[in-house]
C-alpha cells in the first residue's frame, strides 16, 4: 500500500481501479519530400487542424451542455491557437522551406513552443506547457489517422491518474465514466483546478510522482478533502474509506434538509452565509443550498475563457443575468482580479511578456490601476447592472490606503460619465475591499474610514502571511489557515470592522471548513462567503452552538503559538457538538 499526499481541490472520496493516462512525447522522425510533394503536405497540415479544431469545437459543446457556457470558452482559448497565423504560418513555412513533412513540422515547432513555457522561472508558467503538448497531440492524431484518447473508448467508470491534466481535457471528462482524479503537477488554484473543481467529482493534485508508483488497473482511493492518495489499499484500509463513503452518503442526503432552515445558532444569532462563484449559472447551486446571495463573484474567467478581452455588454449581461437569478438577494462584484495563477492567459491577450515573480507584481488593482480602459469598462457595466438589484462592488488585493482612494477615484469618474451621458446607477453603490495582505490587515482601522465593507481573502492572506505558494505542491504542508499569526491578523479586522461600524465577511477557503466555523463566529465574525456546496455543511455546525461557546474556543485558541494545538483543539471542539463531522479535514 503506498499513500501520497497531494493538494486537496475538489472535496469527496472515491474508490476504483486507476486508468493511468501516458502523456509521453511521441517520437515523429525528421523526413523529407520531395518538391514535389511540398503542396500536398500543406493541404494535410490545413486538413488535420481544421478537424482538430472541429473536434475542439465538439468538446466545447459538449462541456456547455454538462458545465454550462463558460468553462466551455475555454475550449475557445485552444481553438484560438491553432487558428494564430504566427504559429501556424511557421510550420507552413518550415514545410515550404525545409521540404519536411507535415507531422515533423508540426511535432517540432509544438515541441519548441512548449520548451519555452518548460523553461521559464515560474511554476505557473510551466504548467502551459501542457496545453501546447495537448495542441500537438490533437493536430498529430490527425495527421497519422489515429487516435491516442484512450479516454473515449472506457466502457467503466474508473479514477484518472495523470501527470497532468490541461484545462480542456478537464472540461471534456465524462463524469459518468471518470469518478476522480489525481495528478502529479498543478496546483490548488492553477485554471485546471478550477474547472476540475466545477465536475463535482473528487480532485487531488500535486502528488509529484504518483504516476511512477500507479499501474493501470490497481486500486486507488482519491480523498478529495484531505489530499491523499492511496494506491493498492489493504483490507482494513478499503473497508474503512467503505465506510466513509457510506457515511458521507448518508449526511449529504440530511444535510439537503439543512438547506431549509435558517442559519442561526441556538441562542438566536443569525449568520448570514453567501456562495462564492465563478460563473452565473451557479446561483442555482448557492440557493439550492440555502445560500443568501452572492459574497463573491469572481470575475476573471470573463476573460480567462476567451482569447480576446470582453466588452463593456459581455461584462452587463453576466451581472444583469446573476441579479435576475438571485430575485433580490445581494450580489458583490469583485473587479478583476488577475493574480499570479491567471497571469499567463492575461499576457496572452495583451500580447505581453509574462512577469518572473507575478504573486509580487502587478496583479489585483495594482493590474486594474494600471489598465484604466479596461478597469473603466467594467466599472460601467457594473453600475449599469446597479439599478437592477442590490449590488456591491469589490477591489482585490489593496494593499495601501492610496490605491483604494485611486481606485475610488476611477469609480467617481466613471460616475460622472454617467450623470453626463444620462444614464442610470445607484449613486449610494457599497464600495468595498478584500483584506488579502498583512499590510492590509494592519491598517485596517485606517482603510475602515474609507470602505462600507471588508472581505476577507484568506487564500492569499495565508499565503502572503506565511510566504508560501500554495500552488507550489512542495511547500504546500506550511499554508495553515490555522497558524497563530494568521489568526491573529485575522482578529485585528475583525475589531477594526466592528470600530468603525464597516461590514466584514470572510470569503477564503476557510470560511467552508467546518473545523473554523465555531473560530469565526468566536472571534466576531457573523459573514462567511463559502464554495456552495459546502453552505449545509456549516449552517449544521451553526445550529448546533452558541455564540458564548465560539467565544470560549476563540479566546482558549488565542493562547496556543503552534497551528498543531490550533488544528486539535478545533477538530475536538467540532467533534463535540457533531461526532459524525470531526476530524479528518484540511486546514488551508
Amino acid at each position: 500500500m503506498e499513500v501520497i499526499k497531494g493538494i486537496p481541490v475538489a472535496p469527496g472520496v472515491v474508490v476504483g481501479r486507476a486508468f493511468v493516462l501516458d502523456e509521453a512525447v511521441r517520437y515523429v522522425p525528421y523526413r523529407t519530400v520531395g518538391q514535389q510533394d511540398v503542396a500536398r503536405e500543406g493541404a494535410r497540415l490545413t486538413q488535420a487542424i481544421e478537424a482538430a479544431i472541429e473536434e475542439l469545437a465538439r468538446d466545447r459543446d459538449r462541456a456547455a451542455a454538462e458545465l454550462g457556457p463558460e468553462p466551455a470558452n475555454i475550449f475557445q482559448f485552444h481553438i484560438g491557437l491553432l487558428h494564430d497565423p504566427t504559429l501556424i504560418d511557421h510550420i507552413r513555412q518550415r514545410i515550404v522551406t525545409d521540404k519536411v513533412t507535415a507531422e515533423y513540422a508540426v511535432s517540432d515547432e509544438f515541441r519548441k513552443l512548449a520548451q519555452r513555457f518548460r523553461a521559464m522561472d515560474n511554476e505557473v508558467f510551466r504548467q502551459k506547457t501542457a496545453d501546447v503538448l495537448d495542441l500537438d497531440r490533437r493536430v498529430l492524431d490527425k495527421l497519422m489517422g489515429e487516435s491516442e484518447d484512450r479516454l473515449t473508448q472506457l466502457t467503466e467508470p474508473v479514477v484518472l491518474v495523470a501527470h497532468d491534466v490541461t484545462p480542456a481535457r478537464a472540461a471534456s471528462l465524462d463524469r459518468n465514466k471518470v469518478t476522480g482524479f489525481a495528478t502529479d503537477a498543478g496546483g490548488r488554484t492553477s485554471h485546471a483546478s478550477i474547472v476540475a473543481a466545477a465536475l463535482g467529482i473528487p480532485v487531488v493534485v500535486g502528488c509529484r510522482r504518483l504516476t511512477e508508483h500507479v499501474e493501470e488497473g490497481d486500486q486507488i482511493i482519491v480523498d478529495g478533502k484531505t489530499g491523499v492518495v492511496i494506491v493498492r489499499p489493504d483490507e482494513g484500509t478499503l473497508k474503512q474509506y467503505r465506510q466513509d463513503i457510506e457515511r458521507i452518503g448518508s449526511i449529504r442526503l440530511a444535510l439537503k434538509d439543512f438547506a431549509k432552515l435558517e442559519a442561526v445558532t441556538r441562542n438566536g444569532t443569525r449568520i448570514t452565509l453567501m456562495g462564492n462563484i465563478e460563473f452565473p449559472h451557479e446561483i442555482e447551486t448557492v440557493l439550492a443550498n440555502g445560500g443568501d446571495g452572492v459574497g463573491l463573484y469572481r470575475t476573471e474567467f470573463l476573460y480567462l475563457t476567451s482569447d480576446t478581452e470582453p466588452t463593456e455588454e459581455d461584462h452587463f449581461q453576466a451581472y444583469k443575468q446573476s441579479i435576475e437569478m438571485l430575485k433580490g438577494k445581494p450580489l458583490t462584484i469583485r473587479t478583476l482580479d488577475l493574480g499570479a495563477d491567471k497571469q499567463i492567459h492575461a499576457a496572452t491577450f495583451r500580447s505581453e511578456e509574462p512577469e518572473r515573480n507575478p504573486f509580487l507584481g502587478l496583479c489585483g488593482i495594482r493590474f486594474c490601476l494600471q489598465n484604466l480602459p479596461l478597469f473603466e469598462r467594467q466599472l460601467r457595466a457594473i453600475l449599469r447592472a446597479s439599478v437592477l438589484g442590490p449590488v456591491k462592488v469589490m477591489f482585490p488585493l489593496i494593499s495601501t490606503s492610496m490605491e483604494l482612494r485611486q481606485a475610488k477615484i476611477v469609480l467617481n469618474d466613471v460616475m460622472e460619465e454617467f450623470r453626463e451621458e444620462g444614464l442610470d446607477f445607484d449613486p449610494d453603490i457599497d464600495v468595498g475591499i478584500m483584506i488579502e495582505v498583512p499590510s492590509a490587515a494592519l491598517m485596517a482601522s485606517s482603510l475602515a474610514r474609507e470602505v462600507s465593507f471588508f472581505s476577507i481573502g484568506t487564500n492569499d492572506l495565508i499565503q502572503y502571511t506565511l510566504a508560501v505558494d500554495r500552488s507550489n505542491e512542495r511547500v504546500a504542508n506550511l499554508y495553515s489557515g490555522a497558524n497563530p499569526a494568521v489568526l491573529q491578523l485575522l482578529r485585528g479586522v475583525v475589531r477594526a470592522g466592528r470600530r468603525f461600524d464597516v461590514e466584514t465577511s470572510i470569503c477564503g477557503e476557510l470560511a467552508g471548513e467546518v473545523d473554523f466555523t465555531m473560530l469565526l463566529i468566536g472571534i466576531g465574525l457573523r459573514i462567511l462567503s463559502l464554495v456552495p456546496s459546502q453552505i449545509p455543511d456549516v449552517k449544521r455546525v451553526i445550529r448546533s452552538v452558541d455564540i458564548e461557546r465560539c467565544e470560549r474556543l476563540a479566546r482558549k485558541v488565542g493562547s496556543f503559538d503552534s497551528e498543531r494545538q490550533v488544528l486539535n483543539c478545533l477538530r475536538d471542539e467540532v467533534q463535540d457538538v457533531l461526532p459524525d463531522m470531526g476530524g479528518g479535514r484540511s486546514a488551508g
